[in-house]
């Protein structure tokens, strides 16, 4: 396993992420938190047994049992791992149990430092925007929980770059804790990004942490054109394969796994491992977060780490998969090679 700075930090994490949204305990049982408290214990141990020492849950996960099931399973092996989590989203029907408030903030870190069964949170993410409250107040919340021990560094999720960056730039101005990464949405075949928040994330050395980098299962190998979708994947559950969960464009996306197959077979690698290596050596990224509901598919996700892709070859997929360029960015570029 390699190990890689935290953002701007200090703090070394694996690339390799394992996200337990699949942790349901043995009380929920939903589409995707499939996994008992026993099936979490198993594969927490071998995550660490494998060098994972990074874990990443969210208070919303499955109404905070995921974290739960989490702390439970990492037990007297936390001071072996960094955990994140994250706050923003409705925890029940009450007008403040919702938002970035400072009130929500504080609470919400409280009750999840409860369930986790510690002292500390080792990275705490607000996990989208709140139209609702001033970025300042958020700010300040976060840095009070840093101040009090509570957690150890922030960070943001789903955001777009003028509001990471407007965070950024408030909290300099405040001399306020900044954030150290970006959680967001990144695939071979989901390239968005790039086009704003990477160059953003370079600039102000901002670790991206890389959510659904399969795109809900499609770049595993298991969707091929003119075939039957998988009854087994993530993407195959009616509820979760909307496209506002893991936009990507299906034709151009076959078109990318058939070339992932040809260069994968060059290594002994799978489509899904090369798909999590490609993306490994884009710029900027601190982690790649996996999800496993099986201890099979945990050491497959690993296995994407411990080796490179060629140049040439990480050169081909970038092409093969270059996603459209908006305005004003290609009128830039274009004036960049005048």
């Amino acid at each position: 396993m390699n190990y890689r700075y935290l953002g701007h930090s200090g703090l070394k994490v694996s690339e390799i992420c394992l996200g337990v949204m699949t942790f349901g305990g043995d009380t929920v049982k939903n589409e995707l938190a499939t996994v008992s408290q026993k099936e979490a214990d198993m594969l927490t141990s071998t995550a660490l047994d494998l060098g994972i020492n990074f874990f990443d849950t969210a208070d919303v996960y499955s109404g905070g049992v995921s974290e739960s099931v989490l702390g439970k399973a990492l037990g007297k092996k936390r001071k072996d791992a960094v955990v994140a989590t994250k706050v923003r989203f409705a925890m029940s029907n009450k007008p403040n149990d919702t938002g970035l408030s400072r009130f929500h903030i504080i609470k919400s870190c409280e009750d999840s430092l409860r369930r986790l069964g510690t002292d500390f949170i080792d990275l705490y993410q607000i996990h989208s925007y709140d139209p609702g409250t001033p970025m300042e107040e958020t700010l300040r919340a976060l840095d009070s929980l840093v101040q009090s021990g509570k957690v150890r560094y922030t960070g943001c999720s789903n955001l777009t770059a003028w509001q990471t960056m407007k965070a950024l730039a408030i909290a300099e101005k405040l001399n306020l804790e900044k954030f150290v990464t970006t959680q967001l949405y990144y695939s071979i075949g989901a390239r968005d990004i790039e086009h704003e928040l990477v160059p953003l994330c370079i600039d102000q050395q901002l670790g991206i942490l890389c959510w659904s980098p399969l795109s809900g299962g499609f770049f595993t190998g298991k969707f091929r054109r003119n075939s039957a979708i998988p009854a087994d994947a993530r993407r195959s559950i009616p509820k979760s394969s909307s496209i506002k969960y893991w936009p990507v464009d299906e034709d151009k996306g076959f078109e990318i796994v058939e070339h992932l197959e040809r260069i994968s077979s060059n290594y002994d690698k799978s489509v899904a491992q090369t798909a999590i290596n490609w993306l490994l050596q884009r710029p900027a990224i601190t982690s790649v977060i996996i999800g496993a509901r099986n201890i099979q598919q945990l050491t497959e996700n690993i296995a994407s780490t411990g080796w490179h892709l060629e140049p040439d070859d990480v050169q081909y997929l970038d092409n093969i998969s270059k996603p459209v360029i908006p305005y004003p960015l290609w009128h830039q570029m274009y004036s960049d090679e005048r």
